[in-house]
């Protein structure tokens, strides 16, 4: 009887006894130096003020302090840390589907990947191909277009000045249709960005927002300032979450940090936005020469745009499946967007054929 007492006694004391405390390492892609990185301090912020610490607590540590920025994805998906910032385009040589949940050529805009994530199905689509390497994502960052391409020494007025010019740029279609343009694409991180423009190892570069570049000091290498960014009409952030450290979480945790994405999500393109205005009044001041390609430009580079993007699809099924996604989207939204113009959010562009797309991705 006292054996079977003492058994009992032990089984409650164990039922009472609260969860282990989970203790996150997470690091992002980004340096101290660039702005990027303050959006994924605002999402840890925001889920460290949000969840008891005895359920959970995030250390966060900036890109390159525990891996190259490189290598990020790789200590999330080994266990190495539990939690990676990221921009996944940076992963599209693991899988091409990661470059249009990054950004894209002349498509979409900032309100469009919200709309997309939140109410036409993206956000399982970032779950199902991050999920493929063992990991949770929530998608916490948005940004509009980006600046343009920056120039030392010969402006682009036109795309008739790319012929020729090595230009820092990330993006797998990004990269192919820049050379259908006459240009040559180089890749580095934005770190290096600065150096390789003053020491005139490249021509020209795109990097992010105008705040952005402005953080990276490239008001001072710099002359001439070729706008509006087609070659990413936005940007996706978000973080990378080791699938075991996720699972390990209590539902009502997972909960919050979903909570902590979205509003780290509607922070992130105000902000932006506001520091975005602030910047290009300061490079108007610095002296930069700052053009606009014509919209008949615009137009042909749409149409390339589009050309490259089903190539791109089509070589690989995940990606189709994401256009595709991406597409139905904007036929679909384009009905009340084009009807309550110019009041609604956006434009709705003359894109890709689904249909090309929806064949390759079967």
């Amino acid at each position: 009887m006292k054996t079977t007492y003492l058994a009992g006694v032990a089984a409650a004391a164990l039922m009472a006894a609260p969860a282990m405390a989970e203790n996150w390492t997470m690091t992002s892609t980004w340096p101290s130096s660039l702005e990027l990185i303050e959006i994924d301090r605002k999402f840890v912020e925001l889920a460290n003020a949000m969840i008891p610490d005895e359920d959970l607590t995030i250390e966060f540590f900036e890109g390159g302090a525990l891996v190259p920025a490189g290598e990020v994805f790789g200590a999330v998906e080994s266990g190495t840390i539990q939690a990676g910032a990221d921009w996944p385009g940076y992963w599209a040589g693991r899988d091409a589907a990661f470059s249009p949940l990054a950004t894209t050529a002349s498509l979409f805009n900032a309100v469009d990947y919200v709309n997309w994530i939140k109410g036409w199905g993206g956000a399982e689509l970032y779950s199902e191909i991050y999920g493929q390497f063992g990991m949770v994502y929530l998608p916490y960052g948005v940004t509009n277009n980006e600046s343009g391409f920056r120039t030392v020494d010969k402006p682009i007025r036109t795309t008739d000045d790319l012929q020729g010019m090595r230009l820092r740029l990330s993006g797998l279609e990004q990269g192919r249709l820049l050379e259908k343009l006459g240009g040559s694409q180089v890749s580095m991180a934005g770190g290096e960005i600065y150096q390789s423009l003053e020491r005139g190892v490249i021509d020209g570069a795109e990097f992010s927002t105008p705040n952005v570049d402005l953080s990276g000091g490239f008001d001072q290498v710099t002359q001439y300032w070729s706008t509006p960014g087609w070659h990413q009409s936005s940007s996706v952030f978000g973080v990378m979450i080791n699938q075991a450290a996720w699972d390990a979480l209590s539902p009502e945790t997972q909960e919050m940090l979903r909570i902590a994405a979205d509003a780290t999500m509607l922070w992130s393109l105000a902000n932006t936005e506001k520091r975005a205005t602030e910047a290009y009044q300061a490079f108007q001041d610095a002296g930069i020469e700052i053009t606009r390609l014509d919209d008949a430009t615009l137009e042909n580079i749409q149409n390339m745009a589009n050309e490259t993007i089903v190539e791109v699809a089509c070589e690989n099924p995940n990606s189709a499946k994401v256009y595709a996604s991406m597409l139905t989207y904007l036929q679909d939204y384009g009905k009340w967007r084009d009807a309550s113009a110019p009041f609604n959010l956006g434009r709705t562009p003359a894109g890709p054929d689904l249909a090309a797309i929806e064949e390759c991705a079967q």
